[in-house]
């Protein structure tokens, strides 16, 4: 069976920066047909649920009081990197626009709602790593 690293707050975890998730009986029934390794990179780079919102400001993870969890951030993407690596994943499922998650699209760090072209530091460290990323949007 395939393996598939997939954003934990997607399978209803708790782990969103509000202390919610993003469950998506789309994304339940799109990963049927894989082994499942549900992650969230922030979580594992020593943040807590809740959190203090974070956009990346002039390329480093920033959050809305203006202190920098850039290295949580990579931290938390470089362990769920190597994890997806170890466990020979061909594909990961991320949250869409979240800072460490985003394919497409990230907030412009303004924390004012605006969407800008650009990856979260875990997608763009997959892609980095040749592991396809899929938006949970693009889920049909």
């Amino acid at each position: 069976m395939k393996k598939i690293i997939v954003s934990a707050c997607l399978l209803g975890q708790n782990c969103k920066y509000n202390g919610g998730n993003n469950y998506s009986k789309k994304v339940a029934e799109f990963i049927k047909e894989y082994e499942v390794i549900p992650v969230c990179p922030e979580v594992a780079g020593g943040l807590s649920t809740p959190r203090i919102p974070c956009e990346i400001v002039d390329g480093v993870v920033t959050d809305r009081n203006g202190e920098s969890k850039d290295k949580e951030f990579r931290d938390g993407a470089k362990l769920c990197v190597e994890k997806a690596i170890e466990e020979n994943v061909e594909l990961a499922l991320l949250q869409s626009r979240s800072p460490s998650c985003g394919v497409k699209q990230i907030y412009d760090g303004s924390f004012c709602g605006k969407l800008i072209e650009g990856r979260g530091v875990f997608a763009q460290l997959l892609v980095e790593n040749g592991i396809e990323v899929l938006d949970a949007e693009d889920i049909k």
